[in-house]
């Protein structure tokens, strides 16, 4: 199981605004992406920053979004700034015994 955390500095504009752009439809084409589990979107009024938390099944899935349109559209976006990606991969055990919301995680345990 593999994350990936995209961060970036969003566009100043008003709150009302930014918040606009997210709606239903905004979340649903990343019900199709492959070996995405899940998806927490992230903002931070405060600092106009933004991003997200993607659980992929495992690196090639994860390493393919990054390297796919939705991402690529991300880099070529001007209004967005200081675009962080990174891949993590999910310590296992650990995110067991402290709950972590990952599909699969305590079947995978249980048979190792």
């Amino acid at each position: 199981m593999v994350i990936v955390q995209i961060n970036y500095q969003r566009p100043d504009m008003p709150s009302a605004e930014w918040n606009a752009r997210y709606t239903d439809e905004t979340a649903k084409p990343f019900l199709s992406v492959a070996g995405l589990q899940w998806k927490i979107w992230l903002d931070d009024e405060k600092e106009q920053r933004s991003g997200g938390i993607y659980c992929f099944a495992d690196r090639a899935t994860a390493q393919a979004y990054v390297d796919g349109p939705i991402v690529a559209r991300m880099k070529a976006n001007a209004a967005l700034a200081d675009l962080q990606i990174r891949l993590f991969d999910v310590r296992a055990r650990q995110s067991e015994i402290t709950h972590a919301p990952v599909p699969g995680l305590a079947n995978r345990l249980a048979a190792e």
